[in-house]
């Protein structure tokens, strides 16, 4: 199967078979060895041995929908909600940006408090008073003309995970009322505005299957999204998937370098979903090619609020507070985290 990575290193173009059987072989060393390994000159001969830092504040913790995986689901009546100001915002902006992170991302469940002139406001606001910075918004669905709106006030990137790109599997993980094609609608939208745009998907979702996956690969190949989120599957305990076991790490790194090898110029983070699993993930995701981190910079007494699965891990190098350790520990091993909104390379 090596020849199929290297077809992939190559930029030529992988079908559904052939991913599947890419797949099959990621418990094999010599081979997802062998990926790493080129996942990794893939990257540092774009990126060198840079890892951009974001700043992540998970603003509201409210949402409209009732995804069956998702703790923060409206159903969940044990979720204690919360909702930051922009002030609160802006001061959590300010710390993170006296600690060097250049990009901001305030990330909330689809909260209709939060309506496109609120938004926009908080866009706005934050633009003026940080305009070296990148904003990056993870807000959910909206129609066109509040991605528009959002754009014209200073958002510069959008993250949405597709979460996968069968609609038969869709609807295995969403109510009736949440569709595959209005994911995608929002996507293309986003792209169309100017957005650099990120999708992305759970490895080990229930009822996944490997054509599941090879699947969101040929999507994202459809798609070339600027960055790609890509994190384990973990059961919430107030969600009707709660029995369900959680996705493979190692099928999740395996899947990460494939995706730097298709994608060459993608920005790729180590999710903390994979950090709650096995503590040395970041070191691993980066072996494969992931060159994006998000500490966490929201409100110490918020931060167990937004627990989107169980056991997120919000403390020590995945927050900000945690910043210099984790610095130190990257620098040991090569990398630098240069002071940079980190933009797709375009």
């Amino acid at each position: 199967m090596k020849n199929l990575i290297d077809r992939l290193e190559r930029g030529e173009p992988l079908s559904r078979p052939d991913f599947i059987s890419l797949l099959g072989g990621y418990r094999d060393p010599e081979l997802a060895g062998c990926l790493a390994a080129k996942a990794l000159a893939v990257r540092e001969r774009h990126f060198g041995r840079d890892v951009f830092l974001r700043g992540l504040i998970e603003f509201t913790n409210h949402c409209r929908h009732d995804c069956f995986y998702c703790g923060l689901r409206r159903g969940n009546r044990h979720v204690e909600r919360y909702r930051l100001t922009l002030p609160e915002i802006a001061a959590r902006c300010d710390l993170g940006h006296s600690l060097g992170f250049r990009t901001f991302v305030l990330q909330g469940g689809e909260d209709p408090f939060f309506t496109a002139d609120r938004l926009a406001e908080i866009v706005a606001a934050l633009r003026g008073r940080f305009p070296d910075c990148a904003l990056t918004l993870s807000v959910g669905e909206q129609p066109r003309e509040t991605y528009q709106r959002l754009f014209d006030a200073g958002a510069d990137r959008f993250l949405l995970r597709h979460e996968t790109a069968d609609a038969d599997h869709y609807a295995r993980l969403h109510p009736p009322a949440q569709t595959l094609a209005e994911r995608f609608r929002c996507l293309y939208d986003l792209k169309e505005i100017g957005f650099q745009v990120g999708a992305g998907f759970m490895v080990g979702s229930p009822h996944q299957t490997a054509g599941h996956l090879a699947q969101d690969l040929l999507f994202l190949r459809e798609l070339q999204p600027h960055m790609v989120g890509v994190g384990p599957f973990i059961p919430h305990p107030e969600t009707p998937l709660a029995g369900f076991p959680p996705g493979d790490p190692d099928l999740t790194l395996f899947i990460l370098g494939l995706i730097r090898l298709m994608l060459p110029k993608v920005l790729l983070p180590a999710t903390t979903a994979l950090g709650t699993l096995v503590p040395e993930a970041r070191e691993r995701a980066l072996s494969f090619g992931a060159n994006v981190l998000m500490p966490n910079l929201s409100p110490l007494d918020v931060r167990e609020k937004y627990e989107i699965y169980t056991g997120k891990i919000h403390q020590g190098e995945e927050a900000a507070e945690g910043l210099a350790r984790l610095q130190t520990r990257l620098a040991a091993l090569g990398f630098r985290t240069p002071r940079s909104r980190g933009d797709y390379p375009g």
